[in-house]
């Protein structure tokens, strides 16, 4: 079973999150923050992150950046779920290494097909 990390500071996303993704058959863990998911990444990395853009402690183009400096034998994909929909922030997450971008809210059509196109379904 594949494996997706959820991180985003509102309870309530990681939770609609998580009941999508479960429903589509990945293992779910949660992150509060960037911080919090480079530690969970450099214990386990995960198939998949859903990264929320702005969050306290560390962002997710700071995760970004310092997953980049991990010694990771296998790098995940990175789909990154915000508010932020300018072209210059899908611009910068995608030259940071994103994989993918999905815009909040989203739904389960939405999410299902940004995960098959990153190869994680």
């Amino acid at each position: 079973m594949k494996n997706c990390l959820v991180v985003d500071d509102s309870k309530v996303i990681r939770k609609v999150a998580r009941h999508i993704l479960e429903s589509l058959e990945l293992s779910v863990r949660e992150a509060v923050d960037g911080q919090d998911a480079l530690t969970q990444c450099e214990a386990a990395a995960p198939d998949v992150v859903l990264l929320d853009w702005n969050m306290p402690v560390m962002s997710g183009m700071e995760f970004l950046q310092a997953l980049t400096h991990t010694k990771l034998t296998a790098r995940p994909k990175i789909i990154f779920c915000t508010t932020e929909n300018g072209i210059s922030h899908i611009k910068a997450a995608v030259e940071a290494g994103a994989d993918e971008y999905v815009m909040k809210p989203f739904d389960r059509e939405t999410l299902e097909s940004k995960l098959a196109i990153v190869g994680v379904i």
